[in-house]
């Protein structure tokens, strides 16, 4: 589906945006339809909103990229990005349930801009280039199990690839709708209380730099998605401050892409 500007649903006549969607200028063809007002209006009472893409071939993470996340975990600041992966079917819709896994004791939150590519990248040379590459923006809540990161011995993925630990959406909004991704607010609460306010303009690595970077050590597929980092305000860094457990809310928001929210529910 796709919203018009009258705030409409509209039915986009394709099965599902993904990784060929994308490369075959499906979010061109799209707009063309939505301009001549070809495409029929969609009553989404009781519909279920699902993560805006399907299937992605890879989830990227980026890890202590804000200076007061890393300064709340006791980590230097990088000197370049800190990536890892995370696994693709983690992820969700943005109202979905997240499940606490079993045996966790520190489930956290963390709201991440995240980047949708819309283009094949592969040893990219500059900023402009790798901004070119990118189809849209979502919000992602990068669910993480600190113990499992942390304290169980290798590298972070484990703690990051439980399932639903991607609550993604509730729109991927075009990339030409966001005149500048290093200029959103961002912000998440626990049950009523703001947990993190953060703003992308505080990011050590801003988005064009992250997906250069990220191209000259792997290739980027349409539909890979890129979570960019978060604020300060994590449980993990607030000492005293619990952890997610079954029964919690989750709200989180970055101006512009829409708001999510999660009930916390037991693996």
């Amino acid at each position: 589906m796709v919203m018009d500007d009258a705030g409409d649903l509209r039915d986009i006549g394709e099965p599902e945006i993904d990784g060929a969607f994308l490369a075959s200028g499906g979010v061109a063809r799209v707009r063309d339809a939505l301009e001549r007002d070809a495409l029929p209006v969609v009553d989404a009472g009781g519909l279920r909103i699902g993560a805006p893409i399907a299937r992605p071939g890879k989830i990227v993470c980026i890890g202590l990229n804000y200076s007061d996340h890393a300064a709340e975990s006791g980590a230097a600041v990088p000197s370049e990005p800190v990536v890892f992966m995370k696994a693709p079917n983690t992820m969700i819709g943005p109202d979905d349930q997240v499940l606490v896994p079993r045996g966790s004791v520190k489930t956290d939150w963390e709201i991440e801009l995240a980047v949708v590519i819309g283009e094949t990248c592969r040893y990219l040379e500059s900023r402009q280039e790798a901004l070119s590459r990118i189809a849209g923006y979502a919000i992602c809540n990068d669910v993480s199990e600190r113990e499992f990161q942390l304290e169980r011995g290798g590298q972070w993925d484990k703690g990051k690839s439980c399932e639903t630990f991607n609550p993604f959406g509730p729109w991927l909004v075009t990339a030409d709708d966001v005149p500048d991704p290093q200029d959103l607010g961002m912000r998440l609460w626990v049950n009523g209380e703001q947990r993190q306010n953060g703003a992308t303009k505080n990011m050590i690595f801003d988005v064009a730099e992250i997906v250069r970077y990220l191209s000259r050590f792997m290739v980027l597929e349409p539909g890979d998605v890129i979570n960019t980092g978060t604020p300060a305000g994590v449980a993990m860094g607030t000492p005293g401050q619990p952890y997610l457990r079954a029964g919690d809310v989750v709200e989180l928001e970055i101006d512009g892409l829409g708001r999510q929210r999660q009930t916390v529910g037991q693996a």
